[in-house]
């Protein structure tokens, strides 16, 4: 131990110590010069628990080097002259810049109105005192701390605040920015900044499924999933699935709703599960729908004979498809009873030429989890017949008016559709192009209706009327003309038909029900080849 007299003596000589403000990075070496003024000093030197050595000396002077400096001391500079000693302080003030801020975002998304944490720490840094810690919303100050009051060892250099999720929030970007300000020890301004992280902000809702709870074996439908609420809606994920098969959505979006359709195809009958999942960032969410899966194909229609001849007995018969379960009840349009479910329905009738182009329906119905399903098959049936000229499409007497574009009013019936042609006096008369009407035209044409099954004639009197003819006098004339015309018809103008028809060959007629019987061959076969 040294000691210190006070008195005049200690005014003789001085001691001082450079620097005079020891700042120094941790870790790092500093040089220390203790010199007095004393012309003769004794013994001297510094005291610190630092490692030092003295690297140089002079008269009144020493140097030390302090290595691996890593904590704050005070240093002790002494010298003695004539048996008095005196010595002067030197605080060391170690610091460590803040190279890494960290800066961190729980969760990094967050639903709205949820809260969030910001937390910024520096690792290494000190003095702890001279530490500003600042949190930034897109370079905006949201909060800001010092340490000038918390300097102490077991204090660390963190921030943490919780804030409420904002919707606005969404993809705000959020930093640190950690300040050493070391001037009041003689230093300078250390500056650094963590990594730039952005908040995701999202809402949320469960899913919904649309579907039918009933869906028919290898038939496509539509399965759709609607989310409401949901943003940012672009960023929605969505996956479908029948089972553990994965279908094929197509997304689409308006403001905060998101809609997902596909399309679904079941193979097995039987109770199955659509589910639908949706993510959003780290939000998941599914909903499960159950679906009955049936089989049940159209109705069997069948007609003996779909071409019959008018007066031929045919059958007519309808019953459940094979794949159909459970056997379903069927009804034909027409049949006096309703069998029991699993037995067809069927119907004997004689065709007539009335029954031409009457449809047959045969409806089967199955009940699917208490739900009551129903499927129609349709059949045309076609009767052939010979042709008629009835007075309702071919009326036997006309009137035309003298000037006017004219046509001969004549539609046959039969089927197969007859070819008609008309004749006066041995010419055909054209039938497909309109005729200027004049009194030449006032005649009786015989009109021919003729089709695989045969043919038919019928006179038809034309009378033209003149324009210039009152009501009254039109009246009557029409009645004269019309007794005149029948009478001179039945007795003259009906020769042309009867001739044609006497003329008519014995072997014309019989080679015509020939063909009208290969006809009928022709079409039941034709009938057969195509159930076949």
């Amino acid at each position: 131990m040294w000691l210190t007299f006070s008195g005049a003596a200690e005014d003789l000589f001085e001691v001082s110590v450079w620097p005079h403000q020891a700042l120094v990075k941790y870790g790092q070496s500093l040089m220390v010069n203790c010199s007095t003024t004393c012309p003769d000093p004794g013994p001297s030197g510094i005291e610190t628990l630092l490692k030092k050595t003295q690297v140089g000396k002079g008269p009144q002077w020493k140097e030390f080097l302090l290595e691996d400096v890593t904590q704050n001391s005070i240093l002790q500079c002494f010298f003695s002259c004539a048996g008095i000693q005196k010595d002067i302080s030197l605080g060391i003030t170690v610091y460590q810049s803040p190279e890494q801020v960290i800066m961190e975002l729980q969760p990094e998304w967050v639903a709205v109105d949820d809260a969030f944490t910001v937390t910024c720490h520096v690792p290494s840094v000190t003095p702890l005192e001279n530490l500003t810690l600042t949190l930034l919303q897109d370079n905006q100050e949201l909060h800001r701390k010092n340490f000038r009051s918390l300097a102490v060892a077991s204090q660390r250099a963190e921030v943490t605040i919780s804030v409420k999720a904002q919707r606005e929030d969404d993809r705000c970007n959020f930093s640190c920015h950690a300040e050493l300000d070391l001037s009041s020890h003689g230093g300078g301004l250390f500056c650094s900044g963590s990594a730039i992280k952005a908040l995701r902000i999202f809402g949320e809702s469960e899913p919904q499924i649309w579907v039918s709870s009933f869906l028919e074996v290898g038939m496509a439908e539509t399965m759709s999933c609607e989310v409401a609420r949901v943003f940012p809606a672009e960023e929605v994920m969505i996956h479908m699935f029948l089972g553990d098969q994965e279908l094929r959505p197509f997304l689409s979006w308006e403001g905060d709703t998101v809609w997902a359709n596909a399309s679904v195809r079941a193979m097995e009958t039987g109770d199955q599960e659509l589910s639908c999942l949706v993510s959003l960032g780290p939000m998941e969410h599914k909903t499960r729908e159950p679906v009955h899966v049936y089989s049940f194909p159209p109705p069997i229609l069948e007609i003996e004979e779909l071409y019959p001849l008018a007066g031929t007995e045919i059958n007519v018969t309808c019953s459940g498809h094979v794949l159909t379960s459970p056997s379903p009840t069927c009804r034909l349009q027409g049949a006096p009873d309703l069998p029991a479910p699993g037995e067809p329905a069927w119907l004997l009738l004689t065709a007539r030429e009335e029954d031409d182009g009457r449809n047959f329906s045969c409806e089967a119905s199955l009940e699917v989890q208490g739900q009551r399903l129903s499927k129609t098959t349709v059949i045309q049936l076609h009767v052939l017949y010979k042709p008629r000229l009835e007075e309702s499409g071919c009326p036997g007497n006309q009137i035309w008016l003298e000037g006017m574009e004219q046509m001969l009013a004549c539609v046959p019936k039969g089927n197969p559709t007859p070819i008609l042609s008309c004749t006066w006096n041995g010419m055909i008369f054209d039938l497909e192009v309109p005729q200027k009407a004049t009194q030449d035209h006032s005649r009786t044409y015989c009109c021919t209706a003729t089709n695989q099954l045969g043919s038919v004639s019928k006179d038809i009197a034309v009378i033209v009327q003149g324009l210039d003819e009152g009501v009254s006098s039109t009246i009557f004339v029409i009645i004269i003309v019309i007794l005149g015309v029948g009478i001179i018809a039945l007795y003259l103008n009906y020769r042309p038909c009867k001739i044609e028809r006497r003329n008519l060959p014995y072997r014309q007629k019989e080679k015509n029900k020939e063909e009208e019987s290969q006809f009928a061959v022709q079409q039941a076969e034709k009938h057969n080849a195509q159930n076949c």
